[in-house]
């Protein structure tokens, strides 16, 4: 049994040993190949740069647009401020001179019947003094 290990390990050891021994050789043909390879690489490498450059130059196109949206928006939310602020004093005055308007009016209005209110309670007490169930009719109402 230790024998036939032994061949087994002698066997595996030989394998081994003749697989190392092998040498990939190295040609002309495969120089040229990573030769290409490489300056294909290298072309690669300067379209990404390319590339890469070309976006960085977009990318600050968009952006200087959108600076100039913005100032633009500013711009507008300006005037609609400044509009706003004069519709807005155009309402208050509107709605001031309204309440002006009505409270003249009603001072107008009511005037002449004060006056001739004024003169029929008169002439109310004038007569409520000869006669005792008017003063008292009066005297209910608060009028005398």
């Amino acid at each position: 049994m230790k024998r036939l290990i032994i061949l087994f390990q002698l066997f595996v050891l030989t394998f081994v040993l003749n697989g190392q021994e092998k040498s990939i050789p190295y040609t002309q043909a495969d120089r040229d190949r990573m030769v290409r390879l490489e300056t294909k690489v290298e072309a690669i490498d300067k379209r990404i740069d390319d590339l890469i450059s070309n976006s960085d130059g977009k990318f600050l196109n968009i952006n200087n647009k959108f600076t100039d949206l913005e100032k633009k928006i500013d711009r507008l939310e300006d005037k609609f401020d400044s509009y706003f602020m004069w519709g807005f004093g155009m309402v208050l005055m509107s709605i001031f001179g309204l309440i002006g308007f009505i409270i003249y009016d009603r001072r107008t209005t009511l005037a002449p019947v004060e006056n001739k209110t004024e003169r029929v309670v008169k002439a109310l007490r004038e007569r409520a003094e000869k006669d005792p169930i008017l003063m008292e009719a009066l005297k209910n109402t608060a009028l005398w």
